[in-house]
């Protein structure tokens, strides 16, 4: 994708030319002179949302009370996992919005090495984020440590070689658990290929979709993947800590048995049966009741992007991560900034690390610079990534410019050195 220069003239072309240009307007940006480049952590708030909440609040729990329930609670986890199915080419019956992203793993994990009682394997990488990892060890530990963990190594850190990953599944994998696209690289895997080379190897395929739904298109029965888990915060913008969501492929969904046995599996939570009969379909992933203001919020964020359609998202992604790719080259690379994300388009999600040895603090200042500076929010992961979320549906190329070019200032006139290098505790 070739960027005709680096002047802020370009950006506003780009801009001009946005078909997707009117969806900014349909969130809470109250601040002109802060650029939001961390939507990949935790998505800004639909105005949609406001209203609806307040319906949700006012009418259905201050009204309705108790009767809510059977005036659509009860069924939200399914009808919502039914909008977000067609954001991951899924079927409406194959995802249910419930608890959160490490606890919806932990079951799904522990189903998978049920259903391979004689395999001892269990294959994720060093990429993965580490909730994943600890979800995994923990498992392990709690099934009597007969089963390994092979954590499948980067040479550089950002990106998998093919061979790579085909060489550590084999025989013995129970369980293949990746995420889809990276947290610290964006690096993002051929979901289709691995699949299918674990289903040849005999194993179970379990993703993580956190960094993918609402970001880049995602086709789970396309590619016959058996389990997945994703979160709501992040691309979905369903607010701090929203519920997450699981999928469970039709076939399997009786086939499995999940480890947390609450009453909202059962087949009849309401006859109150003393002995656990399981649903045979997907609510059988269910723990207990779900939290419905939390989920309330998920819905009008979810209809955004089924608006714009995933296709316009991620066209309009790939050219912004390019576009600041681009800028990086031309600005920040000879300030002695790495870039940490793949260059290849069909290798990345949606937000471009670039990496320096003064990250952090770099990150700080971006942060905390007072006016008249232009304010910038990306996010830090360790040791050295300044993380930088595209989020299509609000930020405009204008925005990526003005931030690139304040990283550019703050390196040139060594700005970072007025703040401290001691780590808060969230970066």
């Amino acid at each position: 994708m070739d960027f005709k220069d680096t002047d802020v003239s370009h950006a506003r072309e780009l801009d001009a030319r946005d078909e997707l240009a009117s969806y900014r307007d349909e969130f809470v940006i109250d601040d002109p002179n802060l650029i939001y480049l961390d939507g990949n952590s935790l998505g800004r708030l639909p105005k949609r949302t406001v209203d609806f909440m307040r319906n949700a609040i006012e009418h259905e729990w201050g009204v309705r009370l108790i009767r809510g329930w059977n005036e659509g609670w009860i069924d939200m986890p399914t009808e919502l996992g039914a909008k977000i199915a067609r954001l991951v080419g899924a079927q409406a019956d194959e995802i249910l919005v419930t608890e959160g992203t490490s606890i919806n793993l932990f079951k799904l994990a522990a189903a998978a090495l049920k259903a391979r009682p004689d395999r001892t394997g269990v294959v994720s990488d060093v990429l993965n984020f580490p909730s994943d990892l600890y979800i995994l060890q923990g498992l392990i530990e709690l099934m009597g440590k007969k089963h390994h963990l092979n954590l499948i190594p980067s040479a550089d850190g950002i990106s998998i070689a093919d061979e790579v990953v085909d060489a550590a599944i084999d025989s013995k994998t129970a369980l293949v658990s990746l995420t889809h696209v990276a947290f610290k690289s964006a690096f993002m895997y051929d979901m289709a290929r691995v699949t299918e080379h674990a289903h040849k190897a005999g194993a179970l395929m379990l993703w993580d979709l956190s960094h993918s739904v609402g970001a880049v298109p995602v086709d789970l029965n396309a590619c016959n993947a058996d389990l997945a888990v994703g979160c709501t915060y992040k691309y979905l913008n369903g607010g701090p800590g929203s519920p997450a969501f699981l999928y469970v492929r039709r076939d399997l969904q009786a086939q499995l048995s999940q480890p947390m046995w609450g009453w909202f599996a059962a087949e009849d939570p309401f006859a109150f049966d003393l002995e656990f009969k399981p649903a045979n379909d997907i609510s059988r992933y269910r723990v207990g009741a779900c939290p419905i203001l939390a989920m309330k919020a998920v819905e009008p964020a979810v209809e955004l992007l089924l608006e714009a359609t995933m296709e316009r998202i991620r066209a309009k992604s790939v050219q912004q991560t390019e576009y600041l790719i681009f800028l990086a080259d031309q600005w920040l690379t000879p300030l002695g900034f790495i870039l940490g994300t793949p260059r290849q388009a069909e290798m990345r999600g949606s937000h471009v690390s670039l990496r320096h040895p003064e990250g952090y603090r770099i990150s700080r200042a971006l942060i905390e610079s007072p006016p008249p500076a232009v304010q910038v929010i990306p996010d830090f992961r360790p040791p050295d990534n300044i993380r930088l979320g595209i989020t299509p549906l609000y930020t405009t190329f204008c925005e990526i410019h003005q931030a690139l070019d304040r990283m550019r200032a703050i390196v040139e006139g060594k700005i970072y050195e007025q703040y401290s290098s001691e780590r808060l505790t969230v970066t």
